[in-house]
């Protein structure tokens, strides 16, 4: 039976209590919106880091790689068409509206997702940095996420983003054992993408963020940060590479790294969709699905009437 609470404090006290709500739920409208903004943003970054991936599959070393690059394009397309089905069971939108407002420029997504890798170093960068980012995010809102069908997929996605992670890993240990040249490209890279990578989590935490209160997600942003560079920075140094970070310190007392403070302003295009690489992707997205639209077409009609149309098959 569909459930209804007749105050938002009651409906806050169902939350807190760890209930779950599904989709037939009479939640209140702003918990509504608050959670399909959340899910229709992640959906949008993983379309976009799909689509930066699969530039990719013609220039990767090796057939191995290859193959790898193929799949994680799978399954970063996957992830996004899910999330985008859970989004629309909610009711604001359609899947179809989604996609078009990403196509169009009207949505949002993080542009880090969409970035542009311009050598092999960079690939591996965003294998190993930039997934293990957006894992340790899907882990915190699937540890104490409120909203049932978005749980649920959040279980899949964050088994396949894991291995995703340990192909990044991988590729590291590849590099690290390489070349002078090929540890010099990785160094580059890391230069690079490490501030990206950090600034993906987002700025402080608000004290009143309703993603917190409503538990959509779990544990502040600078906190996830935090534990993300206690794991990284002595991976890279391990493997033989700097960090670039001049305010990098570690506590004396603790051992506990403390990154130095990050240059907001720098990435303030960082959710803005203007970033290097994005809008030609979008665009040739947007170019594929018009000359693709007599498909859709055909099918809303049930091919009932014949295709008409230099584009159709005969």
């Amino acid at each position: 039976m569909p459930r209804s609470w007749s105050t938002i404090e009651e409906f806050e006290r169902f939350l807190d209590g760890g209930g779950i709500v599904e989709v037939d739920d009479d939640m209140p409208l702003d918990y509504r919106k608050a959670v399909f903004r959340f899910i229709e943003l992640h959906a949008n970054s993983e379309l976009m880091g799909g689509l930066a991936e699969r530039e990719w599959t013609p220039r990767t070393p090796g057939l191995r790689h290859k193959m790898a690059v193929l799949a994680k394009t799978q399954d970063e397309i996957g992830h996004a068409h899910m999330l985008y089905m859970v989004a629309a069971d909610m009711g604001l939108k359609s899947r179809r509206e989604m996609i078009e407002d990403l196509l169009a420029g009207r949505s949002r997504f993080h542009e880090v997702s969409g970035s542009r890798a311009r050598t092999w170093g960079d690939q591996v960068a965003v294998s190993f940095l930039v997934d293990a980012v957006a894992l340790a995010g899907q882990q915190a809102v699937f540890k104490n996420c409120s909203y049932g069908p978005y749980k649920r997929a959040l279980k899949r996605i964050i088994a396949e983003e894991g291995f995703h992670m340990r192909l990044g890993e991988h590729r590291v240990q590849r590099i690290a054992e390489g070349t002078d040249k090929q540890r010099a490209m990785f160094q580059q890279s890391i230069d690079d993408w490490w501030w990206p990578a950090l600034q993906f989590f987002g700025p402080d935490s608000a004290p009143d963020d309703v993603l917190v209160r409503w538990h959509i997600t779990s544990g502040a942003n600078e906190e996830l940060r935090q534990q993300w560079v206690q794991k990284f920075v002595p991976m890279l140094r391990g493997y033989g590479f700097t960090v670039p970070d001049p305010g990098l310190r570690q506590d004396p007392e603790t051992g506990r790294w403390i990154a130095g403070p990050i240059d907001w302003e720098s990435s303030e295009h960082a959710l803005s969709g203007d970033g290097s690489g994005s809008a030609g992707r979008i665009g040739d997205a947007a170019g594929n699905r018009q000359r693709t639209a007599w498909v859709r077409r055909a099918m809303e009609r049930g091919a009932q009437e014949p295709i008409v149309g230099s584009a159709a098959p005969g």
